[in-house]
């Protein structure tokens, strides 16, 4: 099985693998620590940091220069990154950290993927707490999971591939200006409100895309929007996606700013179950036709001007 993943991020022989255990069985006892021994990665010399189960207390930064760095967990629920800031404690000047200074794993690096790991923040529901906040272009996660409440993932800019993930949260969980296309991912809501708070800007083609997705609630009572949007701008489209009854039957809130409504790309294509209910959706949404959603493909959200294929980390042209 790791041999499979590492084929398919496109690895050489020329890479550089680390193992890091909790218990001091491997070269690092911490993830940070493995990630700083390594300068920088590069398409011929891809850096594989292998992580053995065990919970990871720790901040963890990937920064811009470490393109083509790999994390490839074990097993996703063992083992777990964590860690607990939320925008309401003290900073050393005596003001609230805020939200973008309380991601338990940061990642600025392109070219990055994580496989059978597990992101959490574990500060509860306490107000805007990140699992993750990703600012790179080209990042895939495979078989993960995120845990959080309110703001779980910011995916800030860039492009992001999830694939067979699970996404947890309540209020904004998925939230940013990012173009990310989420296939086969299972979208649970812990309590009442929002999965997605897009920003897309309004000259991006895509924003958030879920295709063959599954949403799901802790409980039949909860309750919640498909999306809200961020700022004036804001694109999210489920494609194929299993709601269940936790999706309101409007699907959509405006934020309470009437005008977003003739500038947000909100659609739907295909939803099926208790929550699918296109005759109730705001009318400001849109139900795409089977031709539109058929041309919605990974290639067409993702592949931009260097043609990335997220399957198989090649593009067609370098920069």
């Amino acid at each position: 099985m790791a041999y499979l993943t590492v084929c398919a991020v496109g690895v050489h022989a020329g890479q550089t693998e680390i193992v890091v255990a909790a218990d001091g069985s491997g070269k690092f006892k911490t993830v940070q620590e493995a990630i700083m021994s390594v300068p920088a990665g590069s398409e011929d010399n891809q850096v594989i940091i292998r992580i053995k189960p065990g919970t990871y207390r720790e901040l963890i930064y990937v920064q811009r220069e470490k393109r083509f760095f790999h994390l490839v967990g074990e097993d996703v629920n063992r083992t777990v990154l964590t860690y607990d800031l939320n925008a309401n404690l003290m900073g050393r000047d005596g003001k609230p950290i805020g939200t973008f200074r309380t991601p338990s794993t940061q990642i600025d690096a392109d070219d990055f993927t994580a496989e059978n790991i597990t992101f959490e923040n574990s500060a509860g529901p306490v107000g805007q707490a990140l699992a993750v906040r990703v600012d790179g272009d080209r990042v895939v996660f495979r078989n993960c999971r995120f845990l959080g409440w309110q703001d779980t993932i910011l995916l800030n800019r860039g492009r992001q591939y999830f694939e067979d993930c699970r996404i947890t949260g309540h209020v904004d969980f998925i939230f940013g200006g990012a173009t990310a296309f989420f296939e086969r991912c299972r979208i649970h809501c812990l309590r009442d409100g929002y999965i997605t708070a897009a920003s897309t800007p309004d000259n991006q083609p895509f924003g958030f895309v879920f295709s063959h997705c599954k949403i799901t609630g802790e409980t039949p009572a909860v309750r919640t929007y498909l999306g809200r949007p961020w700022r004036a701008f804001s694109d999210v489209i489920y494609l194929n996606t299993e709601m269940s009854e936790v999706v309101r039957p409007e699907g959509w809130h405006n934020w309470n700013f009437p005008e977003r409504e003739r500038t947000v790309r909100y659609a739907e294509f295909g939803s099926t179950g208790a929550g699918a209910n296109p005759r109730a959706r705001v009318p400001w949404s849109r139900r795409l036709t089977r031709a539109e959603a058929k041309a919605i493909t990974l290639q067409k959200v993702l592949g931009g001007t260097d043609g990335w294929n997220p399957k198989t980390g090649k593009m067609h042209s370098r920069h």
